[in-house]
């Protein structure tokens, strides 16, 4: 266990030395909280009712998990054209113990930056509907961290070049967060794009969301909690599996 936290600790601090960064990952959100929420605002209360904002905000939380997690992983390309990575992985330590301590480091990082996301949409005037419930959002936003994370480490090691990586995860992430239902309810929708939702994790951690911070949900918060722990524990083994397959 110290060596876990030594390194979730040593994440932590690399990522927050560098203030540019935590900056810059909130520029996105707060651009898709202001342009979309207060752009089809009026649209979305014409057509369906209710305030745009309260529908979308969950789905921006999300989607600053989401980028924020799986873009951890360019770390262990950075790590291995430094070498750093060759030293932590000769030491005597388990890549077992090695992974979970970057993962649990990215996750954190990621829920934070969900969590400073919320408190910004408070104030352009989102409203949770149950603060009771707000414990059960963050544990939402911890799954949806954890699968993103270890999703960007099983990229991250396989690959040599960080450009690389920044071409597949784009190429990746941004159908994952369209096709969320984000951004749009997924009532009404084509048989085909809704075959492609309940496909997508990430629609069950927007779903759950929603649900706790914003009373509507699609599905039932259990149904998105259990399958989002399924997926947990899938994509966790298998960013195990390919960091644990690094050559050095």
């Amino acid at each position: 266990m110290k060596v876990i936290y030594i390194i979730w600790l040593r994440q932590l601090k690399r990522y927050y030395r560098s203030k540019s960064r935590v900056i810059g990952a909130l520029g996105q959100p707060l651009l898709f909280l202001l342009a979309f929420g207060f752009g089809f605002g009026p649209m979305y209360q014409k057509a369906i009712g209710g305030n745009y904002i309260d529908f979308i905000a969950p789905g921006i939380i999300a989607m600053s998990i989401l980028f924020s997690a799986t873009f951890f992983g360019i770390e262990i390309i950075w790590d291995k054209q430094f070498g750093f990575l060759k030293e932590m992985l000769v030491a005597p330590i388990s890549r077992l113990k090695i992974m979970i301590g970057r993962t649990l480091g990215g996750a954190t990082v990621a829920v934070v930056q969900g969590i400073i996301v919320l408190l910004l949409s408070l104030l352009i005037g989102f409203r949770p509907v149950n603060l009771t419930q707000l414990p059960f959002a963050i544990l939402f936003m911890i799954l949806i961290a954890l699968i993103f994370t270890a999703f960007g480490t099983a990229i991250a090691s396989v690959l040599q070049d960080m450009h690389g990586f920044q071409l597949i995860i784009n190429f990746l992430l941004m159908p994952l967060f369209f096709l969320s239902g984000a951004l749009f309810p997924l009532t009404g929708l084509p048989k085909a794009l809704a075959f492609i939702l309940k496909i997508n994790p990430l629609a069950y951690g927007v779903d759950g969301l929603r649900a706790t911070l914003a009373g509507m949900a699609q599905f039932s918060i259990i149904h998105d909690f259990i399958i989002l722990g399924i997926i947990t524990i899938i994509f966790v083994a298998i960013g195990t599996y390919s960091f644990s397959k690094i050559q050095i």
